[in-house]
């Protein structure tokens, strides 16, 4: 019986051991991809704050312009929301964060009388909400992990359209921020409409004098629209950037955590089997020992019966 213990112990061992090879390898890629991650994040960071002081200074110089995404709604009948998780799981709370920050924009549309529209990115969320029977209007996979400024620009565009074409009356993004490897966090930014020119200039800190040193052609007007889509895109691309190194550095906790578990659980399950060896030791020697007094006392019977017909000969002799 203890026997048996033992090799059921060895081969729940052996497994628990390829376990923490594999969640080991998976935190060390992890740890690298997290790294290329934050670096792509940081990069991007000028370009999106470049756009953003250009339009600012362009407001602030007088430039005003009427565009679609500027437009707000008297009344919100319908709530966009866009979603960034992640295409594959063992990432810890990550996607289960963002999608419950997600569901309560959902509910908080309902609970206001309006209609919602959901603009998933990443297999998790996609399952999730379909598994609950949510209407999803656009889905993209396939980015997650290592997202492109393409892919940013093409998602804009299709929530882009819902707005202008009045689809959505407001579009709220819902991802991971990434503040450092050991800290991330869920936010909830208001995504469209953009904030009127008058509100950039006042609240934006644009210069003036900026916009007014440049000769814009054909008109500050012309360059401003042009650029409201650009602000969209790249607030989008540094959105994904952000979730894809928070995603990354959930997935290296969660494996590390992974592995120290599995290190822990071979030690209790060493010990186990160490115990069980030693009582199947134990037992084979109260074995042993029992079948030697066994013996030891048949002999001493077998003498006894010798003696006995030794005597009863001397007698009849």
């Amino acid at each position: 019986m203890a026997g048996g213990k033992e090799r059921v112990l060895r081969r729940r061992i052996g497994s628990v051991q390829n376990t923490k090879k594999i969640t080991r390898a998976m935190e060390l890629i992890a740890a690298t991809r997290v790294v290329k991650a934050q670096q792509r994040a940081r990069s991007a960071k000028p370009y999106a704050e470049q756009i953003t002081s250009v339009i600012e200074n362009l407001a602030a110089g007088g430039a005003e312009v009427d565009h679609p995404l500027l437009r707000k709604a008297e009344k919100i009948s319908r709530v966009g929301v866009v979603v960034i998780s992640s295409d594959r799981g063992l990432a810890g709370p990550y996607n289960s964060s963002v999608i419950r920050a997600a569901e309560r924009q959902v509910q908080n549309a309902r609970s206001e009388g309006a209609d919602y529209s959901l603009i998933v990115i990443g297999r998790k969320a996609r399952d999730y909400f379909a598994f609950r029977n949510f209407t999803i209007d656009s889905y993209t996979e396939g980015i997650s992990d290592n997202p492109s400024y393409e892919d940013a620009r093409r998602i804009s565009e299709v929530v882009a359209a819902m707005f202008a074409e009045g689809q959505v009356d407001r579009v709220e993004l819902v991802y991971t921020e990434f503040l450092s490897i050991g800290s991330q966090k869920v936010a909830v930014r208001r995504f469209l409409p953009l904030e009127d020119t008058e509100v950039i200039a006042s609240e934006g800190g644009g210069d003036s004098d900026l916009s007014t040193a440049f000769e814009f052609e054909p008109s500050p007007e012309s360059v401003l629209e042009a650029l409201l889509p650009r602000y969209v895109e790249a607030r989008l691309f540094g959105a994904l950037l952000e979730s894809a190194a928070s995603e990354h550095a959930n997935r290296q906790r969660a494996m590390k955590a992974a592995t120290d578990n599995a290190e822990e659980l071979i030690i209790k399950l060493s010990r186990e089997m160490n115990q069980a060896r030693q009582d199947a030791i134990t037992t084979e020697i109260m074995e042993i020992v029992s079948g030697a007094e066994a013996l030891g006392s048949d002999s001493e019977k077998v003498d006894e019966m010798l003696d006995l017909v030794g005597s009863s000969t001397e007698n009849n002799s």
